[in-house]
């Protein structure tokens, strides 16, 4: 009874998700049919285990989403986020479409902007390139999601992604874990992401297929609509009805401005985890005060936290007379950060109840029976969660709040590197949270007034497929190399 009632509480949250009702009401009420079935008290695990759970998450990683959704707002309202956009297209320009679209999501994601600020610049870009290159438009999408959802997002070492950062506290690991792997398999996303692509524009042009005419790219209305709203909430770190708050800059700054904070970002976090931090005297962490707690649990996420709150005052003093508005542009991204947390957060209680009931003793047990050992399983159970609650960082919370101490055992007594479990965790999290009803290919296919039915099958390709070919390649690499 008990795992029928897990499994039920868990129909429930997907089912009316997917139909674009509130996680916030979905997450507990799952968790109290699934504790009510299972004969557990339904209040205490509310009040204690759910609420505790989503307390733990807020309290560990509200800062990143706070200052990622600032720090991508005041991006895009300083014009830093469509100078670079312009900066590819008159570069690499219509020849070269693909190419332009894909690097310049890459380069705002990887730098800190969030998914759905790039979402709103990228879509037209992409169609004036497309549409001069007489390339469908079915592949804008696509296009755009393989330079800001696959790599950029959980593979390339030191993205501040949030997905990047859910691991650390578990593994005492840093946003750099695994570079090595993490590079390979950002090359074989990127490259597997653009030869399709590449084929498919080839295939179309063979048929005599072209851009197909008038396009509505949607922006305003995407982030207005409710349904997109609720669905995005969890997949991504901004909520789009902020978007229209605050006031753009009609003059952008030149390419080296834009693209400077960027560059701090990346900078200042590699600085604080190989430089600042281990040089400090943090004993005092071990004190009760603080937890007790240690440089290893929250030296990752310290690192982003500076290196975004120094993107952000680099951002500010090179575009002073560009925010003319800062004040509204900085409650704007401040606001943005709190329906995104609160809704992953949620997921996290319903996981932690999940995981406190005592059918959950066969779910652990399945998972870590999984042939291939805990690499294998981990991927596995990631890659589930993700698909199930169509959120990367949900799923691999609840993965890892669930199992991520006895991951940690394991790999104590097998001599895996903690780095290593960092790196298949993010990935196998950034794969199937892909599905169709994932809130991030819901509003971008709003965004660029597309359909499932279009381009559905051109974003699967690009991030999931991909993706698992990367993951594969890196538990083969890590079992047979170990960490690197």
């Amino acid at each position: 009874m008990g795992l029928l009632g897990i499994l039920l509480g868990l129909a429930l949250l997907i089912g009316l998700a997917y139909r674009s009702w509130s996680v916030l009401l979905l997450a507990p009420l799952a968790a109290l049919v699934a504790a009510l079935l299972s004969g557990e008290p339904m209040l205490a695990h509310w009040t204690e285990t759910f609420m505790g759970g989503a307390a733990r998450f807020l309290a560990q990683f509200f800062p990143l989403f706070l200052l990622g959704a600032l720090f991508g707002k005041l991006m895009d309202d300083s014009g830093s986020v469509q100078s670079i956009a312009r900066f590819m297209s008159t570069r690499l320009g219509p020849r070269h479409a693909v190419l332009a679209v894909v690097l310049a999501g890459a380069m705002v994601t990887y730098g800190g902007v969030s998914l759905f600020v790039a979402f709103f610049v990228l879509a037209p870009m992409a169609q004036a390139l497309f549409r001069d290159a007489d390339i469908p438009h079915r592949l804008m999408p696509a296009a755009i999601v393989l330079g800001t959802s696959t790599f950029t997002m959980s593979a390339l070492p030191g993205t501040p992604a949030i997905q990047n950062a859910i691991p650390m506290p578990f593994f005492g690991t840093t946003p750099f874990a695994a570079p090595g792997l993490g590079l390979i398999a950002a090359a074989i996303m990127l490259m597997f992401g653009l030869w399709w692509l590449g084929r498919a524009e080839a295939a179309a042009r063979r048929r005599g297929i072209g851009f197909g005419g008038p396009v509505r790219i949607a922006p305003d209305q995407a982030a207005d609509d409710p349904n997109v709203r609720e669905r995005s909430a969890t997949a991504q770190s901004f909520d789009p009805a902020e978007m229209r708050h605050g006031h753009r800059s009609d003059e952008l700054p030149p390419i080296w401005a834009a693209v400077l904070p960027l560059i701090v970002v990346i900078a200042v976090n590699l600085t604080m985890i190989a430089l600042v931090l281990p040089r400090l005297d943090l004993a005092f962490l071990g004190e009760d005060q603080w937890g007790p707690t240690s440089l290893s649990a929250v030296g990752g996420v310290w690192a982003v936290i500076v290196a975004l709150m120094t993107a952000i005052l680099v951002l500010i003093a090179l575009n002073w007379k560009r925010l003319t508005n800062l004040r509204e542009s900085m409650d704007a991204g401040a606001n943005a950060s709190v329906l995104p947390a609160l809704s992953v957060a949620s997921l996290v209680g319903f996981g932690a109840v999940v995981a406190a009931l005592p059918a959950f003793e066969m779910v652990r047990d399945w998972v870590l029976g999984i042939d291939g050992g805990p690499l294998v399983s981990l991927a596995v159970s990631t890659n589930v969660l993700a698909a199930l609650t169509g959120s990367a960082s949900g799923g691999m919370t609840i993965a890892l709040e669930a199992l991520g101490a006895t991951y940690m055992q394991l790999a104590g007594e097998l001599g895996i590197d903690p780095a290593l479990m960092h790196r298949v965790a993010v990935i196998g999290a950034g794969t199937l949270d892909s599905l169709p009803h994932n809130g991030a290919v819901v509003t971008l296919l709003a965004v660029c007034g597309a359909t499932h039915r279009e381009s559905y099958l051109d974003i699967a390709m690009v991030a999931i497929v991909g993706a698992l070919i990367a993951l594969v390649a890196v538990i083969i690499l890590g079992t047979l190399f170990g960490s690197f």
